[in-house]
């Protein structure tokens, strides 16, 4: 069994660019407020997540891994 992720989006910090909808269409939605939102917050382990995150222009999708909290995306500097 893989990886398990939990997936959050600071919603003081998204703009609304949409960047995750495009990375990651059926991982990320954007609410009425144009607020991006997991489609699952607890997820298997997936590279269009993490390009979503990448890509996201503010920074604003964190991933753990699920159970020890340790930081995936931003990586700890």
């Amino acid at each position: 069994m893989g990886d398990r992720w939990q997936v959050e989006v600071d919603r003081s910090v998204c703009i609304g660019s949409a960047q995750c909808v495009h990375q990651a269409p059926d991982r990320f939605r954007l609410d009425s407020a144009m607020q991006s939102h997991p489609a699952e917050p607890e997820t298997d382990a997936n590279e269009r997540i993490l390009a979503a995150a990448e890509g996201c222009p503010v920074e604003a999708i964190m991933i753990t891994l699920l159970g020890s909290g340790e930081p995936v995306f931003p990586p700890e500097e």
